[in-house]
């Protein structure tokens, strides 16, 4: 059987069940993870920087994983807020699964883990949180991000971590262009963490 992409609706790899250690900061915790999903030999080089140099998510409100896979950005938002509503999305239902699996784990009852479809129009996210599937092709991408960044609070912020080599300079420049005012919150490894804002209201 042929593997399959991560980002794909469908998997049809092989199941290779497996356990990766999440280490970030005062997290260190073991996540179920499979073939089929993004990184599931390791717990991703940007994933972990992305959440060893973003700031404390907002204790209270909706927070989202957008393309959750299975679960490093989720979990660690259950623990470190674990007053706010946070949401999990993915189109992979291999990933949802471990995603929900690991959340149960370790008891975070609040979470939602779901299709995108599936979450309610009227949900606005104080903070959003990715490590954005570039592979899916700029023009999905960028109708990805369109869509979930308008859903963010007037106050909110999204923070995405992406390669320089996959185009995380000119995703930054084309959010600002979009009325999204971008910047490189921190880089490592090539890798860019970039806060993501609404534009301010006109006075």
């Amino acid at each position: 059987m042929s593997d399959s992409h991560y980002f794909s609706a469908s998997p049809q790899s092989k199941r290779k069940p497996r356990t990766v250690e999440l280490r970030v900061g005062d997290l260190n915790l073991g996540l179920a993870t499979d073939k089929g999903v993004f990184a599931f030999a390791e717990v991703d080089f940007g994933t972990r920087h992305l959440l060893a140099k973003m700031p404390a998510p907002p204790t209270q409100g909706a927070l989202l994983d957008l393309g959750c896979g299975y679960g490093p950005i989720a979990v660690a938002l259950s623990r470190w807020a674990p007053q706010a509503e946070i949401w999990a999305v993915d189109v992979n239902p291999r990933a949802l699964e471990l995603c929900r699996n690991n959340l149960g784990r370790y008891r975070y009852s609040g979470s939602r883990v779901c299709t995108p479809d599936e979450v309610p129009e009227e949900v606005r996210f104080e903070a959003i949180y990715s490590n954005p599937p570039i592979h899916i092709g700029k023009v999905a991408l960028h109708k990805m991000l369109k869509f979930w960044l308008s859903r963010l609070t007037s106050d909110g912020v999204a923070y995405l971590v992406v390669n320089k080599n996959l185009g995380a300079d000119s995703l930054a420049r084309w959010l600002t262009q979009q009325g999204w005012p971008t910047i490189r919150l921190s880089s490592r490894r090539g890798y860019r963490i970039l806060e993501v804002r609404p534009q301010p209201p006109a006075q």
